[in-house]
């Protein structure tokens, strides 16, 4: 195991969440990390919460590493531009990680609805931020990677296979992450670069913390809204998903796959946060598919 203090990260969409926790993780190896998203202190994203770019920089910096927040919105070309212009300049031309975890698609997706009915703009911007975002930010982060002979890029993404996923819109983004860490791991080979998706199981945000009415300390009593909530895990064992990923020197036996965070804990043997162990992948076989 070595550690990360020499490399350069960029977790895209770090604001909250998954990508907080990520950013954190990378940090507590001891990586320079750039925590991009659209909210900073004195500006809010059409999202409307209260967690800033600053405040995740501040958390990877005081968990060991360094915290670098960029305000960006990753469907702006000429941002993302300007982005990768500064972490080359900045870096010395180096991008070892790349984390496309850019979402923001729950207030725009419309379950229950089919493609007919759901609405058609908020339809086509969650491909716009889930899709487009991704492909923009890969396209000026690959050249640092490929003048290094070296990287890893992580898509994020929800599942692990090509099922359906209850919404047309959210689905087809979903399923697009895994097939763009795939075709980027076919493109990218001869150049040392490790690509693939890596998912979440039932993920206890912040945001689903709130939408059951619930806080961390108490997060079981969310059991009486879903009983499927006590499978639940917190964004940071996705968080050591990564960071395990990102420490791994043979990481490239993974090139094109799509993991899980169940997955890689059963392999590396991590916990989550408050110590437990949760697989969703045989919960959901027990209890959901069934």
């Amino acid at each position: 195991m070595m550690n990360l203090t020499h490399q350069t990260a960029l977790v895209a969409g770090a604001t909250r969440g998954a990508g907080r926790a990520m950013a954190i993780k990378l940090g507590e190896a001891g990586a320079t990390v750039y925590v991009t998203g659209r909210t900073t202190r004195e500006n809010l994203s059409p999202m409307q919460r209260k967690e800033t770019i600053e405040e995740s920089a501040k958390l990877v910096t005081k968990a060991g590493g360094i915290g670098i927040p960029v305000k960006v919105d990753h469907t702006n070309e000429s941002e993302v531009k300007s982005l990768f212009q500064r972490i080359k300049e900045e870096q010395n031309g180096k991008l070892d990680i790349l984390v496309n975890d850019i979402w923001g698609g729950d207030p725009l997706t419309e379950w229950g609805k089919d493609v007919a009915q759901h609405d058609l703009k908020k339809g086509m911007q969650i491909l716009q931020q889930a899709v487009h975002a991704h492909i923009i930010t890969s396209h000026y982060a690959v050249p640092l990677m490929k003048k290094n002979n070296t990287g890893l890029i992580v898509e994020i993404t929800d599942g692990t296979d090509y099922t359906y996923r209850g919404n047309f819109y959210y689905s087809l983004a979903k399923v697009s992450n895994i097939h763009m860490a795939k075709a980027m791991a076919e493109d990218l080979k001869e150049y040392n670069i490790t690509s693939l998706a890596l998912t979440p199981g039932f993920l206890r945000s912040e945001a689903m913390l709130e939408h059951f009415g619930v806080r961390e300390e108490n997060w079981k009593e969310g059991v009486k809204v879903d009983k499927h909530f006590i499978a639940s895990e917190t964004p940071f064992y996705i968080g050591e998903a990564l960071k395990h990923l990102a420490l791994d020197s043979d990481v490239s036996r993974f090139n094109g796959k799509t993991l899980s965070t169940w997955e890689l804990s059963d392999i590396y043997g991590f916990k989550d946060i408050d110590g437990r162990q949760p697989h969703w992948g045989n919960y959901f076989k027990t209890h959901v598919e069934k």
